[in-house]
């Protein structure tokens, strides 16, 4: 049974085992949302064009509505995503807390290791690789605050390097991991608890019954798909750059295109593995041990690095991140007070927010297909507060000693691209080059499995976007999502280059703004389906969802 809003044939799993399919025209109809899966890639071909002939108009255009979002609508960003997250904390803290992403004897699919490898891998594993040592330095050579900005011409403040450390924690915590909160729990608990299908759209089905699943459900999913596409595009892409930059640096591989192509050509095969492994055998497994290699990682940097100043910069960073998190999640400076704070704010905060929002789409839709059976407490619990402390750690191991060898080393951290930073810091460490040569090898290694693991948990959205919400992947389906993944930042790197993916990420982020009030109104659907969740001890009534959930709902395996 379903809502008689959702087309026949969005429910139905057909794979090409077996199938007798007359022509491809059929099988867009039986196996996916056709006006999803047309329209998004036409848009996805017609961006991938611009990108490419006309690279700097788009770059342009992209960019100024990005700005004049940030300006004028950036308030909503702010109080969005504030709300996101003192709601994950109610819900978390409330008798709504025990309420299963599943019918009440489910129980996990995944161990929680397993589970959490997975939900850091994706959520932003490849991110905080990128950023890590990088984002603290750009904060120390322009802080938020005018009295932390040094003099023209003169080195950075030692002062200021508290608040980088504070700010970088600020926009990779508890805002980001909030936001991917609110849209997987939602979607989780209406495919697991209300047999609705795994799409945006059924998060709103309480407010708009079956039209929620007629237009106004495939401009969401259309929404997602774009978001979840070029936002990869641009991660992969510099993720790409960065492993060009370590070979660089270890083998004295040159940095070019061709290089580059190799780089997008292989690691999309490794991802093809493992989307045909399944999610059980491959990106679980691959998740799993690249949390480890990852943690291998961070502890030899902190092994070999300043210590005490590493220790200092945890401590001191999240003391006043703590401190500044209420103010900081309300400001919106005004540019006739404080026409610095406005600038930096606009730059920095709005556009995370944005760009979180933009990415919610994938991770959240992930997160709640690999969360059958948890409770709603677990999720938060899960999603919010053990990422939060792993994000503290890697900004205060690997941007701590960057900001020690910056201030103290003779660095010179900030001279080069974002790319080559962290493989400059491992340069920076008091070990034979041999040594460093292989700690090298081993952030390559970490950065190319969180490349393989966005390809793979991308794909398996892309796929469930494009097919109206259906639980179970298609793999073929998933590997043709694969493929376009890299081909897509395969084409932009090469012919457009990093303007082209700075286009896409500039337009990705204009759509965290009609995103960002989709999540309300998802979140407003959520907690009407809550409000009719009885009491711990009260009897539940059979109503028709939760009879479609006892009749239907299966464990989501392959």
């Amino acid at each position: 049974m379903r809502p008689s809003g959702i087309p026949q044939g969005l429910g139905t799993l057909r794979g090409w085992e077996g199938a007798t399919i007359s022509s491809l025209r059929e099988y867009i109809r039986e196996n996916t949302n056709p006006t999803v899966f047309g329209v998004s890639g036409v848009v996805i071909l017609a961006f991938v064009i611009l990108g490419i002939v006309a690279t700097e108009p788009m770059l342009e255009a992209a960019t100024a509505t990005r700005d004049w979002i940030g300006a004028r609508l950036g308030w909503i960003y702010v109080l969005a995503t504030t709300f996101f997250l003192l709601l994950a904390v109610f819900l978390m803290l409330s008798r709504f807390g025990g309420v299963r992403l599943g019918p009440d004897d489910s129980r996990p699919e995944f161990g929680t290791l397993a589970w959490f490898a997975m939900l850091f891998t994706t959520g932003m594993g490849i991110g905080l690789v990128f950023w890590g040592v990088s984002e603290p330095i750009h904060h120390l050579h322009a802080p938020r605050s005018a009295d932390l900005t040094a003099p023209e011409g003169a080195p950075p403040l030692a002062e200021a390097a508290g608040e980088a450390m504070a700010l970088s924690y600020f926009h990779w915590s508890f805002h980001p991991w909030a936001i991917y909160i609110a849209l997987g729990l939602s979607l989780g608990y209406f495919a697991f608890r209300r047999g609705l299908p795994l799409r945006p759209a059924s998060a709103l089905y309480p407010l708009l019954g079956d039209r929620a699943f007629g237009w106004v459900g495939n401009i969401v999913d259309i929404l997602a798909v774009f978001g979840t596409i070029f936002g990869l595009a641009t991660s992969l892409g510099l993720g790409t750059l960065q492993i060009n930059g370590g070979l660089n640096h270890v083998f004295g591989i040159p940095a070019n295109a061709t290089v580059q192509s190799v780089i997008v050509i292989v690691i999309t095969g490794v991802a093809l593995l493992s989307v045909l492994a399944g999610i059980d055998k491959g990106i679980r497994r691959l998740s799993v041990i690249n949390l480890w290699l990852a943690f291998l990682l961070m502890v030899t940097v902190f092994a070999l690095g300043p210590k005490l100043w590493i220790v200092s910069m945890v401590t001191t960073g999240a003391g006043e991140y703590l401190d500044n998190l209420i103010p900081w999640s309300l400001s919106f400076p005004s540019p006739r007070v404080d026409q610095q704070a406005f600038e930096w704010t606009t730059a920095w905060s709005i556009f995370y927010w944005g760009w979180w929002i933009s990415w919610a789409p994938f991770v959240g839709i992930f997160l709640a297909r690999i969360s059958y059976g948890r409770t709603i407490r677990e999720f938060v619990i899960g999603a919010l507060f053990a990422p939060v402390a792993v994000s503290i750690l890697w900004f205060g191991v690997f941007g701590g000693s960057g900001l020690y060898y910056e201030l103290f080393g003779g660095g010179g951290l900030n001279a080069l691209a974002e790319e080559d930073r962290a493989f400059r810091l491992l340069e920076l460490l008091p070990v034979a080059p041999a040594v460093g040569g292989v700690i090298a090898v081993l952030l390559i290694i970490v950065v190319a499995v969180f490349f393989i693991t966005s390809s793979d948990s991308g794909s398996l959205v892309v796929d469930t976007l494009t097919r109206g919400g259906g639980i179970k992947p298609l793999r073929a389906q998933r590997a043709f999502w694969a493929i376009s993944e890299g081909a897509v930042t395969l084409i932009l790197l090469v012919l457009g280059g990093e303007n082209a993916l700075s286009a896409l990420q500039a337009a990705s982020v204009v759509t965290g703004l009609p995103f960002a009030v989709i999540l309300l109104f998802m979140v407003w659907g959520l907690g009407k389906a809550l409000a009719n969740e009885p009491r711990p001890g009260e009897p539940r009534e059979q109503r028709a969802e939760d009879r479609r959930t006892a009749e239907g709902t299966a464990r989501p395996r392959e």
